[in-house]
């Protein structure tokens, strides 16, 4: 529980910051404010979660304390459809840390017998329909795991590249593409910005579009397995800061050198069904 604290933003809101990491939950805006604006209303989730035939399945990368999660549960708490919330995280220490200090980050004080469920059981139920799972561990290995469904959403919230770069690699966002089936559409929410993210995310298959702005950043990350679910897909202009770049080569392994794209890959991304013609 003393790894970490809780800071205030400039919003005035209470967040949660990393002491070993240097990170802070949910900068500038706060944690319920991001969610919303980042996923909830990106994800267009009450119109998407009330229009599905089957059971909309939601993976929530980077539990964290939880504010991701829990706006979903909020939004959706007059939704009409049955919806399954998969969060995945290796350790609940910053859950419990936001469960102690829910009277400061008030965002989980409604939900505190949930949350405490939730740790408990590894899942709980929401009177709206919702399930909600715990999947404790490596998220790159438990997605191998064929009994997790496959997501209609995904709300990707790991700590950054800097930090975490395992998290960020082609070879990751290849498997979560695989992942991903074509009948079902699915958008992934995110909130970098990066040249190299976006050439990642585009090399491993997706579609990549322009994410809302959140705080201080003028736009995020949106990605699809399907290109017509994007807004404002990457085009032509982006394409030619990604030559300019002096940091736009895609992600490998942990021995990655930030540097300008290669022709190799500039030529890949080129022939990418996003850009052809």
């Amino acid at each position: 529980m003393n790894e970490f604290e809780i800071v205030t933003l400039k919003s005035g809101m209470k967040s949660l910051r990393s002491l070993a990491l240097r990170e802070t939950f949910h900068p500038v805006t706060g944690p319920f404010a991001e969610a919303n604006r980042l996923h909830i209303g990106q994800q267009r989730l009450v119109e998407r979660c009330a229009a599905a035939k089957e059971t909309f399945v939601i993976w929530d990368v980077g539990l964290g304390a939880a504010a991701n999660a829990l706006a979903a549960v909020e939004a959706l708490v007059c939704g009409g459809g049955r919806t399954e919330i998969h969060s995945f995280d290796k350790t609940v220490t910053p859950l419990e840390f936001a469960i102690a200090h829910a009277d400061e980050l008030k965002y989980p004080l409604p939900h505190l017998d949930l949350l405490r469920c939730l740790i408990a059981g590894r899942c709980a139920t929401s009177g709206a329909g919702i399930g909600w799972f715990l999947h404790h561990g490596d998220f790159r290995e438990l997605i191998r795991d064929e009994s997790i469904p496959g997501p209609d959403a995904i709300f990707y919230d790991p700590y950054s590249p800097g930090v975490n770069r395992e998290m960020w690699t082609l070879e990751h966002f290849q498997a979560v593409r695989k992942r991903l089936d074509f009948g079902t559409p699915c958008l992934l929410t995110n909130y970098s910005r990066s040249t190299a993210v976006r050439v990642t995310l585009l090399l491993a298959g997706f579609f990549v579009g322009v994410g809302h702005g959140v705080g201080e950043k003028d736009e995020t990350t949106i990605a699809s397995n399907r290109v017509e679910l994007l807004e404002k897909p990457l085009g032509s202009r982006w394409l030619a800061r990604v030559l300019n770049s002096t940091n736009a080569a895609p992600l490998r392994g942990s021995d990655h050198a930030r540097g300008p794209i290669s022709e190799e890959d500039f030529g890949r991304m080129l022939r990418h069904s996003q850009f052809c013609g």
